[in-house]
């Protein structure tokens, strides 16, 4: 072979190949096959005792490439270039068609998992629900202000002005214990209906308790049931709720208080029409929570202390580790289906008396209701305002304390916990 022929090769890698050749600026002419001549000359140029000057030149071609996506960087021999040409272009054009698909699905997360719950309510029966609700109070607060205006009705209205008769001896005031009550009962309520529609909704439960034999959860001579850690926690949930009942209850009648929302007279029937005819108008009647109660509010308190209460009770035994499953006798005459349609809707009354109450409380005097209810003070100041903004902060810590992270260690002193 001629020393033209060694060189030539050598100084086209060398040197400048864009000007050399200039069929490399073009990529079309790159796919044309080479001559029989140039494959044992590039093999011979690789061969030989310069790898140095060669190998990096191959390299170098490629990574321009890759950075730079420059197709027309010319190589040594078009055979060489082909086959990692084609590889880097094929993973350049994967890697341009991938990336801005999963840049979106990282950033927009949370706005379609949002998107997702919005889309799975049903509006088609929710809007038409709230259009039929905003009708019906429309109409019923334009019938109750025309029913005010007729004389009968006026008449009726001075006679009953919507307070209950009072037993003489009733108290006056209301005692320091009751602001407590008030926080306890919110507290334990809010998480007990939290519970309660996790139990009811949840469909694959954190973990799954199982009480030990003989412990508080299962005593002597029941058998241990198994039961998610969500219903464990709310079933604890409800044994404080219970003890704080029982301890209102006692403190209610050693006080007398109980006057207040018992009714003792049936005045409170037609006080309570009257009541509930001005509450519709709204023209609200006059209410002194500190010496007595309207009889519609008299005859709320006493549902939900001495009706709804018990029922929650008695209906959510049933549900609990405590109930007597071998007892086939006691389950027949009390069946599971009767008390799974007790409970919930009693669920949804008490979540409909706190929402009324709270609406009440803020719109018919906030600050002395408040001080009332939290400090025990017939005063219009921020202290009650206050202690209420603090009592929900405790009760939002509460929330957040009930997850499994936290339950976990304290369900295992009871029983064992499993998949």
């Amino acid at each position: 072979m001629t020393e033209e022929a060694q060189n030539g090769p050598r100084k086209q890698r060398m040197g400048n190949a864009a000007a050399t050749n200039p069929s490399a600026s073009a990529p079309a002419q790159i796919q044309e096959p080479a001559k029989p001549s140039a494959a044992p000359v590039a093999k011979k140029t690789r061969m030989s005792a310069t790898p140095v000057q060669s190998e990096p030149r191959e390299t170098a071609a490629p990574s321009r490439t890759r950075m730079g996506g420059n197709p027309t960087a010319p190589t040594a021999s078009p055979d060489s270039q082909s086959e990692p040409a084609a590889r880097l272009r094929s993973s350049a054009e994967i890697s341009q068609t991938q990336a801005p698909r999963a840049a979106p699905r990282t950033s927009n997360r949370m706005p379609n998992a949002i998107l997702v719950r919005l889309s799975n309510i049903q509006w088609k029966r929710i809007l038409p629900f709230l259009g039929g609700l905003i009708v019906a109070a429309v109409t019923l607060v334009l019938l109750s202000r025309w029913l005010r205006s007729l004389p009968e009705v006026q008449s009726f209205l001075l006679t009953f002005p919507g307070n209950p008769t009072l037993p003489e001896s009733a108290p006056t005031g209301l005692p320091a214990w009751m602001g407590w009550q008030h926080f306890l009962n919110m507290f334990f309520l809010v998480l007990i209906v939290r519970t309660g529609l996790q139990v009811r909704h949840e469909k694959k439960a954190p973990a799954s308790f199982t009480p030990k034999e003989g412990s508080f959860f299962s005593p002597k001579g029941s058998t241990p049931k198994k039961v998610s850690l969500t219903q464990w926690l709310h079933q604890s949930l409800d044994v404080l709720w219970v003890l704080n009942g029982l301890i209102f209850i006692v403190l209610l009648f050693v006080t007398s208080q109980w006057m207040k929302i018992v009714p003792t007279n049936l005045d409170v029937i037609p006080n309570a029409l009257s009541a509930a005819l001005q509450y519709a108008s709204l023209d609200w009647p006059h209410e002194n929570g500190w010496l007595y109660y309207n009889a519609l509010q008299m005859l709320a308190y006493f549902t939900t202390v001495f009706l709804a209460a018990p029922l929650a009770i008695l209906s959510g035994m049933r549900f609990s580790t405590w109930w007597p499953d071998k007892n086939g006798r006691l389950s027949k005459i009390y069946p599971v289906e009767i008390a799974r349609k007790v409970h919930y809707p009693v669920m949804l009354y008490f979540v409909a008396f706190t929402v009324v109450h709270v609406f009440l409380v803020f719109f018919t005097g906030a600050l002395r209701n408040l001080n009332h209810m939290y400090t025990s003070r017939d005063v219009v100041d921020w202290v009650g305002l206050g202690v209420f903004i603090l009592s929900l902060v405790v009760t939002a810590a509460a929330w957040i304390l009930t997850k499994p992270l936290f339950t976990r260690p304290l369900a295992e002193r009871f029983g064992t916990l499993s998949k």
